[in-house]
């Protein structure tokens, strides 16, 4: 079953995801039983990114920080050509979309790079590794900061308001402070952490499934299903697709333009058409009320999975290219 899912490039996690949202569905957590998962949440989400904090190298970001023409590109991807495409798809409410699913959209393109997967594709095409540890790790903490600002920004032109000082202090005290506080323990934990690095990781993706059940939870009860139907999820999918291939369209054809080397335009690529889970899940828990948080998670799951797809394959298609230029280089 693991091979099947590795060919068709399925993330395992995915799937435990959809399993997780179905639980949600029948079994929707109410009165204390809600009031108990809520402050489990917060719990699972300070250990999250005190994980997050404690994981994150000082050596990897001394050793990419010096690309700041590629971090620029990367951040300009990010957060302003993202949250352009996401702007742009107003005309298409309220025929083709959902005035919620567009704020969902709106949050997708908001969020920043994810760090685990944007390297790892990163490593397969022969890219430079170095710089995408340190973009993809810059760009999740200016994440906690710009994110809400993005959202403040943005939500307005669709009607719904978002107090942004607000969500900024809530997400330093929330997030921030466990992943400082985890930085500052790395010197004393990072040891444990990599020796325990399988248990670790179950412990981030338990805290996000948590979340998940939460937020789902609440919307089920606020009635989701009998707004989102067979032909929404067509056009999330559809519409996550094509803002995909034109992010990695533009930043393929921007990094040549400037002038980098494949290694480079490579890391462009695949650390600038990525959106974090990891940080979009635990972050819509504190910008928005619990009623809406499923409904705005909805195209970030799905935009999820898309780009683990596309993009393995074209990391697949780099390596190659990689190894019949330099038939020398040993295969990723």
């Amino acid at each position: 079953m693991s091979k099947l899912l590795q060919k068709l490039y399925i993330d395992p996690f995915l799937l435990t995801l959809i399993s997780v949202i179905i639980i949600a569905t029948i079994l929707p957590c109410t009165g204390s039983a809600k009031t108990f998962f809520s402050q489990l949440t917060t719990v699972a989400i300070a250990l999250l990114f005190f994980m997050h904090g404690a994981k994150l190298s000082r050596q990897a970001i001394r050793a990419g920080i010096g690309h700041w023409r590629l971090h620029l590109l990367v951040f300009s991807s990010t957060f302003i050509l993202f949250p352009l495409i996401g702007l742009s798809l107003r005309f298409l409410v309220p025929q083709w979309l959902s005035p919620e699913l567009y704020l969902g959209f709106l949050y997708l393109c908001a969020l920043p790079a994810t760090v685990q997967s944007a390297i790892a594709f990163t490593s397969v095409a022969g890219g430079n590794v170095a710089a995408a540890v340190c973009s993809a790790s810059a760009s999740s903490i200016l994440g906690v900061f710009l994110s809400p600002v993005l959202v403040g920004l943005m939500m307005p032109t669709s009607g719904q308001q978002v107090d942004t000082l607000g969500a900024i202090g809530s997400i330093l005290l929330q997030l921030m402070v466990p992943f400082i506080a985890g930085h500052l323990a790395r010197p004393w934990i990072a040891s444990f952490i990599q020796q325990h690095k399988t248990w670790i990781n179950r412990t981030d993706r338990s805290s996000i499934l948590l979340v998940v059940y939460v937020a789902f939870s609440d919307a089920v009860v606020e009635g989701l299903w009998h707004k989102v139907n067979l032909g929404s999820f067509a056009v999330i999918i559809i519409l996550s697709l094509l803002i995909l291939v034109v992010v990695i369209i533009i930043n393929t054809l921007a990094a040549r333009r400037l002038g980098f080397h494949r290694a480079d335009e490579i890391t462009i690529v695949f650390c600038g058409s990525k959106k974090s889970l990891a940080n979009g899940v635990p972050m819509a828990n504190v910008l928005f009320p619990a009623p809406m948080v499923g409904m705005m998670l909805l195209p970030l799951m799905i935009f999820h999975q898309l780009q683990l797809m596309i993009c393995a394959v074209l990391a697949q298609h780099y390596a190659r290219q990689t190894q019949t230029d330099n038939p020398q280089s040993p295969a990723h």
